[in-house]
């Protein structure tokens, strides 16, 4: 396996949520992108998801296979739908062509902005990850690692995403669900699978919204089968 493959992760991660993923993809050169005030990004106006893929076309040259989970794979379904000859193969995982009612976006945004990370960081988990998971903790700090308003702007990005141009994308695309995710439910990842031509879905069982750390050797092996 060789090329270039970009990874995007969730609202509230950093890069360190791909580490399970870095032994897959050591034969590949791998592009982190962060989301503003996530990690090492600073905080930057993002208006928008396409906002957030033009982040991705700074930081990569060429083509390249992309990656990326829940607010990740929004920016992917953008890149693919308007770059489709840069896109080469897509990744979409535990990702929707909408991702619920835009106010409870901006009513996050807005709580993070007065009460912190803190006030949210208990609901995000639960929704992260099943009871079975066992390091909470280490995922509790990346969370609250996240720059508010960082944290607030993205929020407010998936607020006016409307996953328009899904027909358009032409890259072979797989679709990853975790079978109790409670934010993007399988059949919420159905629907989206049946809007892009060339797409077929896998679900993983036993893991909730970040199927890829909850149950990181199964989707591992559906990320090589697919870049392969």
């Amino acid at each position: 396996m060789s090329g270039t493959v970009v990874l995007v992760g969730s609202l509230g991660s950093t890069a360190a949520m791909w580490d399970p993923q870095r032994p897959t993809l050591a034969g590949f050169r791998t592009v982190d992108v962060e989301h503003p005030g996530h990690g090492a990004a600073p905080v930057v106006d993002v208006p928008s998801v396409d906002a957030l893929a033009e982040r991705v076309l700074d930081a990569v040259d060429g083509p390249f296979s992309f990656v990326g989970l829940s607010l990740g794979g929004a920016v992917g379904m953008r890149l693919a739908a308007d770059h489709p000859e840069l896109v080469e193969r897509l990744v979409l995982a535990c990702a929707a062509p909408r991702f619920g009612d835009p106010a409870q976006w901006n009513e996050r945004a807005a709580v993070v902005r007065e009460e912190g990370l803190g006030a949210i960081v208990d609901a995000v988990l639960g929704r992260w990850f099943t009871p079975a998971f066992a390091d909470v903790e280490t995922y509790r700090r990346m969370i609250l690692s996240i720059d508010p308003e960082g944290y607030a702007r993205c929020c407010e990005a998936l607020a006016v995403w409307t996953g328009e141009g899904l027909d358009r994308i032409e890259a072979p695309t797989l679709v990853v669900a975790g079978e109790h995710d409670p934010t993007v439910p399988p059949a919420l990842a159905e629907e989206l699978a049946g809007r892009i031509p060339r797409a077929r879905l896998a679900v993983v069982d036993g893991a909730a919204h970040l199927a890829s750390l909850e149950r990181p050797d199964e989707f591992n092996r559906l990320l090589e089968e697919h870049l392969r």
